[in-house]
């Protein structure tokens, strides 16, 4: 075995031998565990399911795009709306719980921005998104 000696014959050199026996024997025993527990990994409570048939739902939610030009314009999904027929736009796509997408251009004022969100919100509508540009 590789144990240093008690002579003075090579003293302060330190040993340069590792045993790695026992790392092989530890590992050998990991892999034989895990040989034999693996395909109980894979065992389950059998259970007799009922069978139904049933259509997919489709999740995607309606999204309306509503932008506000610098001169106050509003545009519905790219169509020029007036002030007064948005809240019955509103309340026409409210039953579907539309998300709404709102971008405002830079130089809107903020009342026309806050004017669009309370006619939103009158109509029962609340998941709004504003849309920006990133920064370059």
């Amino acid at each position: 075995m590789a144990f240093g000696s008690f002579d003075e014959n090579g003293a302060g050199q330190p040993m340069a031998e590792i045993n790695t026996t026992p790392l092989v024997d530890v590992m050998l025993v990991l892999l034989v565990i895990f040989i034999i527990t693996a395909p109980l990994f894979h065992q389950a409570v059998p259970i007799d399911l009922p069978q139904v048939s049933a259509t997919k739902l489709d999740d995607k939610p309606e999204v309306i795009q509503l932008a506000i030009d610098a001169d106050g314009k509003i545009f519905w999904n790219g169509e020029t709306i007036s002030r007064d027929a948005l809240d019955a736009q509103f309340a026409a796509a409210s039953p579907r719980q539309p998300e709404l997408h709102l971008r405002a251009d830079r130089a809107v004022r903020y009342e026309k921005v806050a004017d669009v969100m309370a006619a939103a919100q009158r109509a029962s509508i609340s998941k709004i998104a504003f849309l920006t540009e990133p920064a370059h």
